[in-house]
Formats: C-alpha cells, sequence, structure tokens
C-alpha cells in the first residue's frame, strides 16, 4: 500500500538518499597482518578504558593525539601515522580513507594547536582545562572529518525536529529549551560523551573554525566554554533527556530500514507494506545482535575491572595481610576475584529476548512517525527550569531516608562479611568491587533491555531494585569514573607500552612493503 510521509520525514529519507560523493584520490591501504595485530591490541585496550561503543573511535584518536602530541609536534608530522594508526585496527576499512583527507586532519590539527596557544596567551585560564577541551574538540572535529556523511548525526537533527515543538520549559527561554532537546537527543540516540557534546555546541557557537576567525574565537573562548559548561548543569537537563531517551527505540530502528536502502529510501517509506516487512526484520536482526552486545560487554567489563582496578586492590589486600597476619588469607582474594565474573555472567544469563508484541509496539511507533502529521508520540513534557520547592521538612525526611537506603545496603553486605571472618581492608575492597561492578552489570542490563518498549507502571521488584541496589550504582559509578581519570596503568600503556608497540607495527609495514618491492622484481 502507497502512503505520503509527512514533511518532516520526506526531509529526512531526502537526507538518506543522498548519496555519498565517491572520491578518486589515492586512499590509505595497509598490511593486513599487521592490521590484524593492531585490531587485537585495539580491542584489548579499548576494554580497559570503559567507554560507549558509540564513543570509542573519538576517545581512540583523542588517545593517538594525546601520545604523539606530548612532546611536541604538528598537523604535518601527526595527522598520517593517526590515520594510519586508525586503519591498522580498522577503525576503518582499508581503501577507505582518502590521502585528501590527511590534509584536512592536518590543517585542523595545526589549527586547533594555534587556538589553544592564542587562548593561553591573551587569557588567565588554566592550561589544563584549556588542553582538555582542545583535545576534546580536535578530536571530534577529526571524527567528523573521516565519517564526514554518517547517518547517526542525520537521524539526531530528525528527532531534534521531532521533540523541539513537544517540550515546553515555562520560565526559560525557547533557545534555552531547543539547547537542551539537542542535548538530549545527542545523548539519548546519539550517546555523546561530554567531548562530543562540548564540540557540537561549540560549533553553535561559533560555527566552523577557520583562520580568518580563529583569533575572535580565542577572544571569546572564556566565556563560550562557561556558557556550554553550564548548560550540561542545567537544573531541568535529567527530566528532558529522560523523556526522550524513552522514545528513541523506533528511531534506532528506522536507522536500520534506511540505511540498509541508501539511495532508494523514498521509495520504501512510500510502500508500507514493504517497509512494515522491513521494520520487523531490523526488530528481530537486531534482537539477535543483543546477546552478542553483551557478551562483549561483559568481557570488556571484565578486563576493564581486573586490569585497571583489581592488580592494585590484590596488591594493597597481599600486602596488609602479610603484615597483620603473617599470611595471605586467599579466600577473601579469591572471593574478590571471582565475584565481578560471576555477575557478570549472570547477567548475561538474565538477558531478556524481546518479544513479537515489542515489534509490532515499535512497528506502531514508526508508522506514526513517517505518517503522521504531527506524530502520536508520548504527551508532551512541560518542565520548569526551577522544580516547585519541597517543603524543608519533608525534603528532611527524603535525605534522611535516603541516607538509611545507603546504611541499609552497605551495612547488609558489611554484616555478611564480618560473619565470614573479612578483615577490614578485604571488606573495603569488596564494597570497592561490588560497588563498581553493580554499575557496570546496571549498564550491561540496560544494553540488554535497549529495544523493549517499557510500560510506565512501577512494579514492587523495581521498588526493591531501587532501594537496595541503586547506592552500589552510584557509589559505582562515581568510582568509575574518578579512578578511570587517573588510571596508572592506563597511563603506562599509552605512554610507555604502546609507542614503541605502534612504532614496531610501522617497521613491519614498511619491511613487508620492501619484501613486496624485491618480490615484483623478481616478476
Amino acid at each position: 500500500m502507497v502512503k505520503t510521509v509527512n514533511k518532516l520525514s520526506a526531509a529526512l529519507v531526502a537526507a538518506y538518499d543522498r548519496a555519498s560523493i565517491p572520491h578518486h584520490d589515492r586512499t590509505i591501504s595497509v598490511n593486513p597482518l599487521v592490521a590484524e595485530l593492531a585490531t587485537w591490541y585495539e580491542k584489548f585496550r579499548t576494554a580497559m578504558d570503559y567507554h560507549e561503543d558509540e564513543v570509542i573511535l573519538r576517545t581512540t584518536i583523542e588517545r593517538i593525539l594525546k601520545r604523539r602530541l606530548i612532546l611536541g609536534g604538528s598537523g604535518k608530522s601527526v595527522a598520517a601515522p593517526l590515520i594510519r594508526e586508525l586503519v591498522w585496527a580498522r577503525y576503518f576499512p582499508d581503501s577507505t580513507i582518502a590521502e585528501s583527507q590527511i590534509t584536512q586532519v592536518s590543517n585542523e590539527i595545526d589549527l586547533y594547536l594555534k587556538l589553544e596557544e592564542l587562548v593561553n596567551k591573551k587569557h588567565r585560564v588554566n592550561k589544563g582545562k584549556v588542553g582538555e577541551w582542545i583535545f576534546n574538540l580536535l578530536s571530534s572535529e577529526i571524527e567528523h572529518i573521516l565519517k564526514p556523511t554518517d547517518p547517526k548525526d542525520i537521524m539526531s537533527n530528525f528527532i531534534f525536529g521531532v521533540f523541539k515543538s513537544r517540550v515546553t520549559i515555562t520560565d526559560d527561554t525557547e533557545q534555552i529549551k531547543d539547547l537542551q532537546v539537542f542535548i538530549a537527543v545527542r545523548r539519548a540516540y546519539a550517546n555523546d560523551d561530554l567531548a562530543l557534546l562540548r564540540y557540537h555546541l561549540f560549533k553553535q557557537y561559533f560555527e566552523k573554525m577557520t583562520e580568518s576567525n580563529v583569533e575572535k574565537i580565542a577572544d571569546h573562548f572564556p566565556e563560550a566554554t562557561k556558557q556550554i559548561e553550564d548548560q550540561f548543569k542545567y537544573a531541568a537537563r535529567d527530566r528532558i533527556y529522560t523523556y526522550i531517551k524513552k522514545q528513541t527505540i523506533p528511531f534506532l530502528i528506522l536507522d536500520d530500514v534506511l540505511r540498509k536502502y541508501r539511495g532508494k529510501a523514498y521509495s520504501i517509506a512510500s510502500n508500507q507494506d514493504l517497509i512494515n516487512s522491513e521494520i520487523l526484520s531490523a526488530c528481530n536482526a537486531r534482537y539477535k545482535a543483543i546477546s552478542g552486545k553483551v557478551r562483549r560487554a561483559i568481557v570488556r567489563s571484565v578486563i576493564f575491572i581486573f586490569f585497571t582496578k583489581a592488580i592494585f586492590a590484590f596488591f594493597v589486600e597481599g600486602t596488609f595481610e602479610r603484615i597483620i597476619y603473617g599470611k595471605t588469607l586467599w579466600s577473601s582474594i579469591a572471593l574478590n576475584t571471582l565475584t565481578p565474573p560471576i555477575l557478570m555472567i549472570i547477567v548475561g544469563l538474565l538477558v531478556p529476548t524481546p518479544s513479537r508484541e515489542n515489534s509490532m509496539r515499535i512497528l506502531k511507533k514508526i508508522d506514526t512517525i513517517l505518517y503522521d502529521d504531527p506524530p502520536l508520540l508520548d504527551p508532551p513534557l512541560i518542565v520548569k527550569k526551577k522544580p516547585n520547592k519541597i517543603d524543608p521538612l519533608l525534603w528532611l525526611v527524603f535525605i534522611v531516608m535516603w541516607i538509611l537506603t545507603f546504611v541499609l545496603s552497605f551495612g547488609a553486605i558489611i554484616f555478611i562479611l564480618t560473619k565470614l571472618h573479612f578483615n577490614p581492608v578485604s571488606q573495603a575492597i569488596f564494597m570497592f568491587f561490588l560497588a563498581i561492578v553493580s554499575f557496570i552489570a546496571y549498564r550491561i542490563n540496560r544494553t540488554a533491555n535497549m529495544y523493549i518498549l517499557k510500560d510506565k507502571k512501577e512494579n514492587l521488584g523495581s521498588l526493591f531494585f531501587d532501594f537496595f541496589f541503586m547506592p552500589f550504582i552510584q557509589v559505582g559509578r562515581r568510582l568509575t569514573l574518578a579512578i578511570s581519570s587517573i588510571n596508572i596503568i592506563l597511563f603506562i600503556f599509552d605512554f610507555i607500552i604502546e609507542t614503541p608497540f605502534k612504532g614496531i607495527f610501522a617497521f613491519f609495514e614498511q619491511w613487508f612493503l620492501f619484501l613486496r618491492t624485491q618480490r615484483e622484481k623478481l616478476d
């Protein structure tokens, strides 16, 4: 059956239909054996630094930039080896990055280094904070140079167009509301991290940075970054994010279908029977991929916990026990060692498989997104920048109850460990691990349920979960973020191990090229 898509969706499918312009430049090609070794190394390295899949490319670019610029450098010396490392690790297929893109990346590196120099010269600022911003912005810019027509950005802009009229902030401006909706969409759909969010807002504030306006940007850099950071602390941000997040599932499935039919997206969108079949097929493909994604997340999590936390913890626990007891208590160490993987395995076994009814609900949502004007989604959200004040006495009661949840949750575990004759250090390490694993398990469970359209009803199980486990999850989140930022093991990998390791890759790639050249002389 033929149906007419609404105006906003017509613009969406037209954007998917625009075929990417083929380039005829020379491309970057690497040795397949070197690429295989580099890929395995990169999988191991990224597992040690826990990030969402969607931001791994950007964080890898930032990591390489820091390593290559720490002792000085320029766009000319950094751009080509940076891109070659990305192709080695198969972030991009062989022979898909044009050599002309190296020039673009080189120019951007020089431009951002110039911006950093100008900002530090013109203003009395924290140079460390400026450096953090520059690496965030530059790594995001390079990702967009290497992926100029990413459908993720096309769909994000479409979702923003759908929801900007469905959110109202009664006591703030339309501009601030649009910014908050934009941030919520990038977080909820694109899974942007802080660096990418900074980049998108920075581009909106200043537009494209060039040699002609870099001085002006440097003049207003402190003011701009402060205003951007203020948006991330906005009081109503979480309510807007939650409202949009729970409605992103149909857009993920729609994106799968439109990506598959890039170049003829409009014809399939106009054929309701065909697109319905493709939507159900895309749902099933996503469901089948959940188990693999969860398994990868579990493996990465175990590696992350062990190599960034466990080695240090075992060293402290073993040393303490030898000093106090004259021996190592292997029972407590074994429990601390086995708890993380066992909890991860349990999470993996409890992964739910979405039902066909879930697929039909997604199908109905996509139908209204494409054909209804306006789409019949959840009721509009109306919020206040400053929420209504809670009665001080009631607020005090809530604070006491929240503290009580922490005391009961952690107290119950401490009581059990005491009964098992754990010493204070072993108890602290166990709690340390349990908090981090609880946070990671929560994220994995969220990944496993990411395609399930849930109802709004609270049940007894969810209330019990919030009461008992939420303290562990919150503490685990803070520990994971704090310790990751000062991880000595990652510093050793990035600046002591990785530099010579990548140098060996480059040597062998040149050696293989030399051998091939000598072999060709014999033909």
